[in-house]
């Protein structure tokens, strides 16, 4: 998969990281985008494929909810996978 680099690298950036909030994503990842539930949308390899996770900023949480192509994204309802 062409994706396994970009995804490894984001998750060793997010296991190091502190978010207290959306901003503090948003600041790391400008073209992040946000829907309800607290599920966080980025975009990988050049937005070739999207990931959405769940936050508990609260106790820092990274829950990954979905990996897949743009076009398999298209399919699904991020807020609440």
């Amino acid at each position: 998969m062409d994706a396994e680099q970009p995804l490894r690298a984001w998750f060793q950036e997010v296991e190091h990281a502190s978010w207290q909030g959306p901003a503090d994503v948003r600041a790391r990842y400008g073209t992040a985008d946000f829907v309800a539930n607290h599920r966080v949308i980025f975009n990988i390899r050049g937005n070739k494929y999207r990931l959405v996770v769940a936050v508990k900023y609260e106790v820092f949480c990274v829950y990954v909810r979905f990996v897949g192509t743009h076009a398999e994204y298209d399919t699904i309802d991020a807020a609440t996978i």
